[in-house]
């Protein structure tokens, strides 16, 4: 129960499926929100997990498998470093820990062969990129241009095909990416980060520098070292760091709002 104490107070959430929270949630699947057992890593990452296997016990079906292999990948990650570190007074939390991470990864596995001949656009991207399975690719290039890949996720996993084939295209498809997110969609980092390295290389600094701002502005991860690009930026470009930090702000809430349209480059 105190698994279920923790979700709780870290977060309320509703299932896709449901308005319930979270909490109301585990109270009716303590199995799955118990899964990893109690401990204080992975927090966010746990959650995620529960989450997702609620939404498919919900309703089962492949968007729905292709987030909880997301989720458990995530997870995985997280606890690769976890559980390589030793608990001086209590050895049984080291062990639970590497259990937590062979569990997670066992389940990840039985998942990614259950969805093996699954054509749905997520989980074909996912078994060539993950397994470089090449006949999945094909499928999942068949769709380009089609409605099943009119979706903020598909079109950047388009441009991840394509970067190191046509820039120009990938630049398009991570704006188009952009321009369908949806605001009770999850914003993928990796879209801006990779708008920012473009324009760098473009010799653009402006624009690098606003994809870079608004990387920050979306994802905590290596804060102080993307600080020390954008003042890297400023000084090597004499840029106006608090004007373009506006812009980047108001094109983020542009695209929380669905309401962003890519600009010309």
């Amino acid at each position: 129960m105190k698994l279920l104490a923790l979700l709780s107070s870290l977060l309320l959430l509703s299932s896709c499926d449901s308005n319930k929270s979270l909490t109301e949630l585990c109270k009716e699947n303590p199995q799955i929100c118990q899964e990893f057992g109690q401990d204080s890593w992975c927090k966010r990452e746990r959650i995620d997990v529960a989450l997702a296997r609620i939404n498919l016990k919900t309703k089962e079906n492949d968007s729905h498998k292709y987030n909880l292999l997301i989720a458990y990948e995530d997870y995985v990650d997280c606890m690769g470093l976890a559980s390589q570190i030793q608990h001086i007074k209590l050895k049984e939390k080291t062990t639970m820990r590497q259990n937590n991470l062979i569990n997670a990864k066992n389940k990840l596995a039985k998942l990614s062969v259950q969805t093996l001949d699954s054509t749905h656009p997520h989980l074909l991207y996912y078994h060539w990129s993950r397994e470089q399975n090449n006949n999945s690719l094909a499928q999942f290039l068949k769709l380009e241009g089609s409605a099943a890949l009119e979706n903020s996720l598909s079109q950047f996993q388009l441009a991840t095909h394509y970067a190191k084939q046509d820039n120009d295209k990938t630049l398009r498809l991570l704006f188009r990416s952009l321009e369908l997110h949806q605001p009770n969609e999850k914003l993928i980092p990796e879209v801006f980060q990779t708008l920012a390295t473009i324009f760098t290389n473009r010799d653009k600094p402006k624009q690098g520098y606003i994809w870079l701002k608004t990387y920050k502005l979306v994802t905590k991860k290596n804060e102080a070292q993307v600080n020390q690009q954008l003042k890297q930026y400023q000084r090597a470009y004499s840029l106006d760091g608090e004007f373009l930090d506006k812009v980047a702000s108001n094109t983020l809430a542009n695209i929380e709002n669905s309401t962003f349209k890519a600009p010309k480059y």
